[in-house]
C-alpha cells in the first residue's frame, strides 16, 4: 500500500476474498458491528470478476437470527443465497431448483422428505460407521511414538468423505470424486482447488468413470467453468443421476435410498432432477463445511494448549468443546439473502431487491451474546452459535457434524500427550468458506 492509497475501507477488507489468505479480519468486523451494524458494502471488482451492485452486510447476532427467521421478507430464492449474483437468467434458475436456495412451501416438502429419511436407526447406523471411520483415521495417522503430518489432508479430509458416503450410499472407493467435486464448488475461488483432481479413476467403479467422462478442462486461460452452474459440474450430476437409477432397482439401508422411496402428502416422490440437486448440496455442501471445520478445531486446540490439556484429563467436556470449536472457527462465513420489500434491518432501510448478507462470523463474536467473545473457552455456556444457521434453514447435517468433530478428537486427544504446529497453516482464499488447505502439525504419542 503507497502513502497515497491510504488504508482501505473495513467492508472492501471484508469483501476481498483475498483478506481471508490472511485470516479472517476480526478487527474490521467489530468495528463494523459497533459502529455501522448494517452495513453498506461496494462489490469492488476482485479477483477478474466485474463489480457487483452491492450488498447490505448484517453483523450483529439479532439481526442475522432476525433475517434467518423472516423467509418471506428475506428470500433464499429470489437471487439465490451466494454474494455474486449468477451470471444469467438461466444460471439462476439452475440454482433455484436447490433446496438451499428455495422458499417455503417448496423448502418445507422437500426439508420433510428429507427429514423423514433420516430415521433413528439410520442415524444410529451412521454414527456407529462415523465412531469407526474416525478409529481408523487415527490408525492410521498416529502410528509411531511421534511424527508430523498434514492434519488437513491426512486427518480431516477423510472423515467428511467416508461419512457422506455412507450418507449418500457412494461406493467407497468413488469417495475422492466428493472431495474433487467439493473442491471445485468452494475454491473457485482459489486456484488451487479449482481444478482439483485428487480422484483416481482407474480405483474408482464404471458410474464414475461414465461420470468423469463428462468432467470440464480449464480454458486457454486456464479457467474452469463456473462451478455453481449445470454446465460447471456435468460430471456430478452424470454421477447423481447414476446412483438414484441403481439405488431405485437396488436401494440399500442408506439415507439417499430410504429418500428415494418416500411419498410426499400427495403421493410424489422425489423426482430425478431434486435427487441430483440434493446429491450436490450434500456431497459439497455437507463435505465442505466439516472438512474446513474440523481443521479449524484443530489450530483452536494448537493455539491453546491448556484447552488439550484439560480434554485429554476430562474427555467429557468434549460435547461443549466441540461447539465451542465451531463457534470459534466458524466454517460458513456468510449467507445471502434478497429483500422482498422495504422494510427497517438495524436501524437501516432497506429497498425491495437489495442484497442481505449475514455475517455468522461476527455473530458468532458479538459481545452482546457471548462474554469475551475471542476468547476459547471449551466450558462455554450457553453457546448460542449460529454455525448450522437458524429459522427454516438450520442445516439438517448438525447432529452428524457434531458427532464427527467429537469422535474426531476424542480419538486424535486419546492418541497424543501433545499436539503442536509443525509449520503454518495455509488458508483459502474465499470470503465463503473459511477454508484451511494445509495444516502441518507435530504430535507426541
Amino acid at each position: 500500500m503507497t502513502p497515497a492509497e491510504g488504508p482501505r475501507p473495513d467492508t472492501e477488507v471484508v469483501f476481498d476474498p483475498a483478506t481471508y489468505v490472511e485470516g479472517v479480519p476480526f478487527g474490521a468486523l467489530a468495528r463494523l458491528r459497533r459502529d455501522t451494524p448494517v452495513a453498506w458494502v461496494p462489490e469492488v471488482p476482485v479477483l477478474g470478476w466485474p463489480e457487483g451492485p452491492g450488498f447490505w452486510l448484517v453483523l450483529r447476532h439479532t439481526d442475522v437470527e432476525s433475517v434467518l427467521t423472516k423467509p418471506k421478507l428475506f428470500s433464499s430464492s429470489l437471487g439465490a443465497t451466494q454474494i455474486r449474483d449468477p451470471a444469467t437468467p438461466q444460471a439462476l434458475g439452475y440454482v433455484q431448483r436447490m433446496m438451499l436456495n428455495m422458499d417455503p412451501p417448496e423448502h418445507s416438502r422437500l426439508r420433510r422428505l428429507l427429514s423423514r429419511s433420516f430415521t433413528p436407526r439410520a442415524v444410529a447406523q451412521l454414527e456407529d460407521r462415523i465412531r469407526g471411520h474416525a478409529r481408523a483415521v487415527c490408525e492410521r495417522a498416529f502410528t509411531k511414538p511421534r511424527g508430523e503430518c498434514d492434519f488437513a489432508k491426512d486427518v480431516a479430509a477423510d472423515l467428511p468423505l467416508l461419512t457422506l458416503a455412507d450418507v449418500l450410499g457412494v461406493p467407497e472407493q468413488d469417495r475422492w470424486l466428493l472431495f474433487d467435486w467439493s473442491n471445485r464448488v468452494i475454491g473457485y475461488q482459489d486456484p488451487d482447488y479449482a481444478t482439483s483432481a485428487e480422484f483416481d479413476p482407474a480405483a474408482g467403479t464404471p458410474m464414475a468413470a461414465e461420470a468423469l467422462a463428462q468432467r470440464p478442462v480449464p480454458d486457454s486461460s486456464g479457467r474452469m467453468p463456473d462451478p455453481r452452474t449445470r454446465e460447471g459440474m456435468p460430471d456430478l450430476y452424470a454421477y447423481a443421476h447414476l446412483l438414484a437409477e441403481q439405488k431405485r432397482r437396488h436401494p440399500g439401508d442408506d439415507v439417499m435410498s430410504i429418500l428415494l422411496a418416500q411419498a410426499d402428502e400427495g403421493g410424489g416422490q422425489v423426482s430425478a432432477a431434486e435427487f441430483e440437486n440434493m446429491f450436490w448440496l450434500f456431497a459439497v455442501a455437507g463435505n465442505e463445511t466439516l472438512r474446513n471445520g474440523l481443521p479449524g478445531a484443530c489450530i483452536a486446540l494448537l493455539e491453546h494448549p491448556d484447552a488439550q490439556d484439560r480434554l485429554r484429563a476430562e474427555p467429557a467436556l468434549m460435547g461443549a468443546a466441540a461447539d465451542e470449536m465451531l463457534r470459534w472457527w466458524t466454517p460458513v462465513m456468510t449467507f445471502r439473502r434478497t429483500a422482498t420489500a422495504e422494510c427497517d434491518l438495524g436501524g437501516q432501510r432497506i429497498r425491495a431487491g437489495d442484497k442481505v448478507v449475514v455475517s455468522f462470523t461476527s455473530a458468532n463474536r458479538d459481545e452482546a451474546v457471548f462474554a469475551d467473545p475471542d476468547r476459547f473457552d471449551i466450558g462455554r455456556h450457553p453457546n448460542p452459535h449460529l454455525v448450522f444457521g437458524h429459522g427454516p434453514h438450520f442445516c439438517l447435517g448438525a447432529h452428524l457434524a457434531r458427532t464427527q468433530l467429537r469422535a474426531l478428537f476424542e480419538e486424535v486427544l486419546a492418541r497424543t500427550s501433545s499436539l503442536t504446529y509443525a509449520g503454518p497453516p495455509s488458508y483459502l482464499r474465499s470470503n465463503f468458506q473459511r477454508g484451511v488447505k494445509r495444516l502441518p502439525v507435530a504430535w507426541t504419542a
